[in-house]
């Protein structure tokens, strides 16, 4: 009788327990999976980064929420430029993936010695806002690329671009164009002018850190660049 090798018994003892986390987190999945067809039509009640923001805050009074929702055509066209060349400059004609747009940007980025333009879409990034979490691992960026799919099978872009305008975080507690606009500004986001667009813009890949008001080299440059991106983006136009 031929004697099995200890490694490879050890390897075989492991498949079926990886079969039966991969099952469970199926099933999970499946259970939980939110109705993102809803969303063409109604504003989200909440997101997950807003609803972990609340529980880390503890009911302390400096965890305090800014977020204020706003149809599409009360946000100025400059914002929706501004976030769209910073974040993802092919949000129109691409189906949820941009992966030539990510190695772009971040050659870009290494060049410059500063933080990548857009390392996701911005279907991802909504889809990571609205369900899932900061996290890295594995499972969550199955699940964020899934959802992705479905949000673009099932949103007009405008759509998309709308509920991303008032979902994403632009400082500590302060989500969505509306609240941004008036914090900074002291002016609601339709009458956002281009300057102040490219500071908000430039804010999202570090909001905690990075937004109007911070005197900070890094952040003054990306908000220049997002203008000099701006002026060169017009065909926009015909999308927003």
């Amino acid at each position: 009788m031929t004697q099995q090798d200890p490694q490879v018994a050890a390897g075989c003892g492991c498949l079926p327990l990886l079969t039966f986390v991969a099952l469970g987190w199926m099933a999970w999945q499946w259970f939980t999976w939110p109705d993102v067809r809803d969303l063409a039509d109604n504003n989200p009640e909440s997101t997950a980064f807003i609803e972990l923001y609340r529980d880390r805050g503890s009911g302390s009074e400096d965890r305090a929420i800014d977020w204020r929702w706003v149809p599409y055509g009360e946000i100025s066209s400059h914002l929706k430029r501004a976030v769209i060349v910073a974040e993802d400059a092919g949000f129109f004609t691409h189906n949820g993936f941009a992966p030539e747009e990510i190695k772009a940007a971040i050659a870009e980025a290494v060049e410059r010695g500063e933080m990548p333009r857009g390392a996701s879409t911005l279907t991802q990034q909504l889809a990571k806002n609205l369900w899932l979490s900061p996290t890295r691992n594995p499972l969550r960026k199955l699940s964020e690329a899934a959802l992705t799919i479905h949000l673009e099978r099932a949103v007009p872009k405008q759509r998309l671009l709308e509920i991303y305008l008032n979902v994403v975080e632009f400082g500590i507690g302060i989500y969505g164009a509306e609240a941004a606009a008036r914090h900074y500004f002291n002016k609601p986001a339709s009458a956002l002018r281009e300057r102040e667009a490219a500071l908000l813009a430039a804010s999202l890949s570090r909001p905690k850190s990075w937004h109007p008001g911070v005197d900070d080299d890094g952040y003054l440059r990306r908000a220049s660049r997002i203008r000099t991106w701006m002026a060169q983006a017009r065909y926009l136009n015909r999308y927003l």
